[in-house]
């Protein structure tokens, strides 16, 4: 039998069809909660690899332009499942592939780099710096792990540092007191902004326009 392979969709297929999701929280961290009351309104944000896209009505309801993506069929049906009215706000697509035509104020990371093979990480931060607009941010949850197996694959010591340092700085990183089984103890949330680059003025983000993102 092949070597199944997390970077093809059909790997990720096969474990929502069976319903083999242990990465699936079943809502949002609280550190989300919390960093969203207080940001402005009106950024423009991107879930990759959203799964059931449960971050996706979070960040609605905080009054950001959202778009979630996903590559495997199923996870894009659990998300537009669960999301109901709101899904129109997930599209089928592959994060290195697609064409978002605008640009981001936010990148959203969870459970989307622990689940890349750690030959596609190079391609990682390249690809977030590419789609924010200057002053743009990463925010999210990383999962570091000295296990060589997943996924998850987990960041050993300095490799996030690595794979971010040239491109963005960090200002936040704190530890997480909620995460799911599969990550306790081992994550992080941390928010990284990219380098040598202003945040676009206040009116800016509050002035984006609905769904500029599709």
């Amino acid at each position: 039998m092949p070597k199944e392979d997390a970077a093809q969709p059909e790997f990720w297929e096969k474990r929502f069809r069976e319903k083999f999701t242990p990465w699936d929280a079943g809502g949002v961290p609280s550190a989300l909660e919390q960093f969203l009351k207080t940001e402005p309104r009106g950024q423009r944000v991107l879930v990759p690899g959203c799964g059931s896209g449960y971050e996706v009505r979070v960040f609605a309801e905080a009054g950001f332009d959202v778009l979630a993506v996903d590559f495997a069929d199923a996870a894009v049906e659990r998300a537009r499942r669960v999301l109901g009215p709101l899904s129109d706000r997930v599209r089928l697509a592959d994060f290195f592939e697609f064409d978002f035509e605008t640009p981001l104020d936010l990148v959203y990371e969870r459970a989307f780099l622990c689940a890349l093979p750690r030959r596609l990480w190079p391609r990682y931060a390249p690809r977030v710096a590419e789609l924010l607009r200057p002053g743009g941010r990463l925010a999210g949850f990383f999962f570091f792990d000295d296990a060589g197996r997943g996924p998850p694959f987990g960041l050993k010591t300095g490799e996030l540092e690595a794979l971010l340092g040239e491109r963005f700085e960090r200002s936040v990183n704190t530890a997480v007191s909620d995460s799911i089984p599969i990550f306790s103890g081992k994550e992080r949330w941390q928010v990284w902004s990219l380098k040598g680059t202003r945040p676009y003025p206040r009116s800016v983000a509050l002035g984006a326009h609905p769904h500029a993102l599709r």
